[in-house]
């Protein structure tokens, strides 16, 4: 189900570690960015909560720490 007004909600997802741009396709299409700070950010769209813990479940067979999971609102970088 999608999130507010029908969009699908956006989420920021920080893992330690940096994750090259290779894993886009592994984390389905969600924009991977290495920060200075030696993290790696995950940015996209899920359809749903299943969505988003099967998202989850994949940074969890990696072997990564999670760091951080929000939302990112309307408005927001």
């Amino acid at each position: 189900m999608p999130g507010r007004h029908g969009q699908l909600d956006r989420y920021e997802i920080r893992l330690q570690g940096q994750l090259d741009e290779c894993w886009t396709d592994w984390f389905e299409g969600f924009t991977l960015t290495s920060e200075s700070d030696g993290t790696t950010t995950l940015t996209g769209s899920v359809l749903d909560q299943a969505a988003l813990h099967g998202l989850l479940r994949r940074v969890s067979n990696l072997g990564v720490t999670l760091v951080s999971v929000n939302v990112v609102r309307s408005g927001q970088p």
